[in-house]
């Protein structure tokens, strides 16, 4: 005897609707795992497949995608809460198996995208990730210069229509089970929501961090939990996450740095505990000052540093001319880092740089120092400036902001979704200190080079490695550009009074076994200035955040300091140190010692040769790696409203 529709959805299986989503939440933790072995692989280090460091990823990253797969199945979910239980059961399951295809096509795309995002970042997707929603002019025109993107989108088209023929069968059987009524049916939903917030919930970011590599660590995650835990903790309470000390013992370290009375006269307040009065050696040289930041070349470029030969014979040469600084590292890993520590002097805290913040104008910058001797301070960028916040924070803090804008169309050479060929960038750059110095102005000019990133395209015939294939063609024109412009430098007027200065904004890669591998920010940095300058190789350990000082320090400037960072040239005292970051995870290094501050208050301190330091000196260079974050993060935390007012000299 045949059953009627009423007496089929009496006899229902209880949940038959939630099977809709069942061969979904299988593909979808299937595909998961599958990128992440991929990604084990795309790394190249074989290392990692050692099964007792690939199975606990393995089984931890399990723990992800399931949380995940549970909210991506939502809406299969929904569809049959809401769908009637005893209507259209072949129209439910058109319907459903669309909608699978759609998220499937999305899951897809998420696989390919995290492939596309650690060739570039070495990581799955982080703040980095959801920095660049903002400015999806810039990254997806960035995809489409440096992929192929015609065979790309085939590809994930093909396996999203594989994926759902595979699930089509038992979708449709699904789809023409009886359902419950309605209010069982929101009983059902309910009960699943129940089930993903208490998964969600029970799932841990911090577990896979106890695996310690940190590509095993990166390996083991989820590329779309790592989107939304990014999401959420974009800026971070340094008072709140990070261990601290008392405020006596913070200020009493940082002094301690800066307190030589032939270089310093403290003048402390509240509000900057090593403001302080900087008192030059001799006359002050009132030239005019060049300080061209680099796009990501890192020592690994440059053969007198152990790097890859004959790319950066111009740098090489300024090198030999010039001061060349031998242990120079970036702070961080982007751009926006190197731009922090080399205009306002201030250790990476976690978080966003402080040019992402808000409330960011009206800083102590070493634009600023140059504008209150007579400069004027320009920022010029081969780019469209309003790129992760140049314009509104070099513009508010004191900076004539010149960008790819002020070149007319046919002065350009060659430009690609980065910006202009670095040759334009510097042709603009010479264009407008000409025009300020035949009006009788100093002028304190910042250029930032784009040529150096990926699609790593620059004018045919510079060169005799061809556009678009790889970085290290980037590295060789931006180099020849470099040259090209302290040629055409030459021939002006004030080149005699200038000094020159060549620093990376950081390295092109910073994958390591540790969280912050050392090598993996050393870059190299020359001052240039013939006739002004003794060659010399510098071999004090220095960081980023010292470039301001020494540069002032070496012209002599008076003026009324609230820098963090140390005149390399000069200043003795205390060892030197260093200060890096990968956004959670940031490190100081001092007397041999590296310190690793991450949240939760966690700790942890190893000699840099990999040793294990004696307590008492663990202790101490942990002391001060905490002092100057803490200093730092409440001196340019995002929870101040308004920053302190500038020093006025004595």
């Amino acid at each position: 005897m045949t059953e009627t529709p009423i007496q089929a959805q009496r006899t229902a299986p209880t949940a038959g609707r939630l099977a809709l989503a069942g061969p979904l939440f299988v593909a979808f933790v299937v595909v998961s795992a599958l990128t992440r072995l991929g990604l084990a692989a795309f790394n190249a280090d074989t290392s990692l497949f050692e099964p007792l460091r690939l199975g606990p990823a393995v089984l931890l990253g399990l723990g992800y995608d399931v949380a995940v797969a549970l909210w991506w199945c939502l809406p299969l979910v929904l569809l049959g809460w809401w769908w009637p239980a005893a209507r259209a059961r072949s129209a439910l399951g058109i319907v459903a198996l669309v909608l699978t295809a759609a998220l499937i096509g999305g899951l897809v795309f998420v696989s390919v995208a995290e492939f596309v995002f650690w060739n570039e970042f070495a990581s799955r997707f982080n703040f980095i990730a959801v920095d660049y929603l903002l400015y999806t002019r810039e990254v997806i025109g960035n995809i489409r210069e440096s992929y192929r993107l015609t065979p790309l989108f085939a590809g994930i088209g093909v396996a999203t229509l594989l994926l759902t023929l595979a699930l089509a069968r038992r979708m449709r059987r699904a789809a023409l089970e009886p359902a419950p009524g309605l209010w069982r049916r929101s009983g059902h939903a309910a009960l699943y929501v129940a089930v993903a917030v208490a998964v969600t919930a029970g799932v841990n970011t911090g577990w896979k961090d106890r695996l310690g590599q940190p590509q095993l660590v990166q390996v083991a995650g989820n590329g779309v939990w790592e989107f939304f835990h990014a999401v959420r903790y974009n800026q971070i309470d340094y008072q709140r996450f990070y261990a601290t000390l008392p405020q006596a013992q913070v200020n009493a370290i940082l002094q301690r740095r800066f307190a030589d009375p032939a270089h310093y006269r403290l003048m402390a307040t509240p509000e900057m505990p090593i403001r302080r009065e900087v008192i030059p050696d001799g006359p002050q040289r009132g030239m005019n000052v060049v300080m061209v930041s680099i796009e990501s070349l890192g020592a690994e470029f440059v053969e007198s540093l152990g790097g890859a030969r004959g790319l950066t014979p111009n740098l090489e040469r300024l090198g030999r001319e010039g001061l060349f600084f031998e242990r120079m590292y970036a702070t961080g890993t982007r751009t926006v880092r190197g731009l922090e520590a080399l205009t306002l002097s201030v250790p990476p805290t976690p978080g966003h740089a402080v040019p992402m913040r808000p409330n960011n104008s009206g800083l102590f910058t070493i634009g600023g120092v140059f504008k209150d001797k007579g400069y004027e301070a320009l920022y010029l960028y081969g780019g469209y400036s309003y790129f992760d916040n140049m314009a509104s924070f070099f513009g508010g803090n004191g900076y004539t902001v010149i960008d790819r804008t002020a070149i007319d169309k046919k002065d350009i050479h060659h430009e690609n979704i980065w910006g202009v060929a670095d040759e334009d960038l510097f042709d603009l750059a010479l264009r407008e200190i000409d025009t300020r110095a035949a009006a009788g102005k100093k002028v304190f000019a910042h250029v930032m080079t784009t040529s150096n990133h990926r699609p790593y395209t620059y004018p045919a015939d510079r060169i005799d490695i061809p556009s678009g294939t790889g970085r290290d063609g980037a590295v060789k024109y931006t180099d020849f550009a470099i040259g090209q412009f302290v040629e055409k430098a030459r021939q002006r007027p004030w080149f005699d009074n200038t000094l020159f200065v060549f620093v990376a904004d950081h390295t092109s890669i910073a994958r390591g076994r540790s969280d912050l591998p050392m090598e993996r920010y050393h870059i190299p940095m020359v001052m240039y200035a013939p006739g002004k300058i003794a060659p010399r190789r510098v071999d004090a350990l220095s960081s980023q955040i010292d470039v301001a000082p020494t540069l002032l320090g070496w012209l002599n400037v008076p003026y009324v300091s609230e820098f963090f960072g140390r005149d390399v040239l000069r200043d003795g005292g205390p060892a030197p140190s260093l200060f890096m970051a990968n956004y959670q995870t940031v490190g100081f290094v001092g007397e041999g010692m590296q310190v690793e501050l991450r949240p939760k208050q966690g700790t942890r301190v190893t000699g840099v040769d990999g040793s294990k330091p004696s307590t008492e000196h663990a202790q101490e260079a942990l002391d001060e790696g905490i002092a100057f974050y803490q200093a730092a993060a409440q001196r340019f935390s995002s929870r101040r409203f308004e920053p302190p007012p500038p020093p006025k000299e004595r």
